[in-house]
């Protein structure tokens, strides 16, 4: 199995655009900004419905021509049918879509990258497919921005004494043993950063929350039921409190009175000066 064994639907990525758009730290595509040539060739890795080039293609200057990566077809004909707008200086941008499996990349996938990028992604890897990815993206030689990363906190307003027994078994559900190995989940920044610093390279990482307040009913809800359910699953011994739990969370959501605030992280790796890092 592959990292295509975790399904996402083009309707959980539609209503997490917003939130993850908002979220993302501008300060590191501020940084980023002077490390591109003048014309850029982006891969795209695991991208979905194509949010990622939606979001910083206008905010970056001149000709792109996006290389959007996925496994999932359906998630590629969304990419390349919503496209991103004008770079912006008003330079064209295009898309091409390659489905491949990105844990499997080889040497000549990134040949002539001039930005990686991701979002979503790290934490569900395993340590060995994230290791092979940091290695792909250093032998390219050119900057990667990571984004929406999970870090295992969460924060619910107001607070309900059952929040913290959730939270827990959610995080060991997102470290969970797979068939493919074990998942990273919260832990995949570190390993991330880790791993390119040894390749030499300058990880810079921000915060990137998500911030669900009234506005953002629909995906508190979605996101909510999610957490609730991945916590269950991992420890079937919470199902009894977290059913009144979710009912009463939902309610909240509902009526606009929870505030949750979902902590991520983005991170922005600058390949050593003179030459590719790998």
């Amino acid at each position: 199995m592959t990292v295509d064994a975790v399904r996402v639907s083009s309707g959980w990525l539609a209503l997490r655009e917003p939130a993850d758009a908002a979220a993302r730290a501008p300060e590191l595509v501020e940084l980023l900004v002077p490390h591109l040539p003048a014309r850029q060739s982006i891969h795209d890795l695991g991208c979905g419905t194509g949010a990622m080039g939606r979001w910083l293609a206008p905010l970056l200057p001149g000709p792109q021509h996006w290389v959007v990566h996925d496994r999932d077809a359906d998630l590629l004909d969304v990419a390349t049918t919503d496209l991103p707008g004008s770079a912006a200086d008003g330079a064209a941008v295009t898309v091409e879509a390659r489905q491949s499996d990105i844990t499997r990349l080889l040497p000549g996938d990134l040949a002539g990258a001039t930005l990686i990028t991701a979002s979503a992604l790290l934490d569900i890897l395993t340590g060995h497919e994230l290791a092979g990815l940091v290695t792909a993206c250093a032998g390219a030689g050119c900057p990667v921005l990571l984004t929406v990363t999970v870090v295992g906190r969460v924060e619910l307003t107001p607070a309900d004494p059952l929040d913290s027994r959730i939270a827990a078994a959610f995080d060991a559900h997102q470290r969970r043993r797979t068939d493919r190995g074990r998942l990273l989940g919260p832990d995949a920044v570190a390993f991330a950063a880790g791993a390119f610093r040894r390749h030499g390279a300058d990880v810079l990482v921000r915060s990137s929350p998500w911030r669900l307040g009234p506005s953002e009913a629909g995906l508190a809800a979605e996101w909510l039921s999610g957490w609730v359910d991945a916590a269950c699953e991992q420890q079937p011994e919470l199902a009894a409190e977290a059913e009144a739990y979710a009912v009463r969370r939902l309610a909240e959501a509902a009526t606009g009175e929870l505030a949750i605030t979902v902590h991520h992280a983005d991170l922005l790796i600058l390949p050593p000066a003179g030459g590719t890092s790998g």
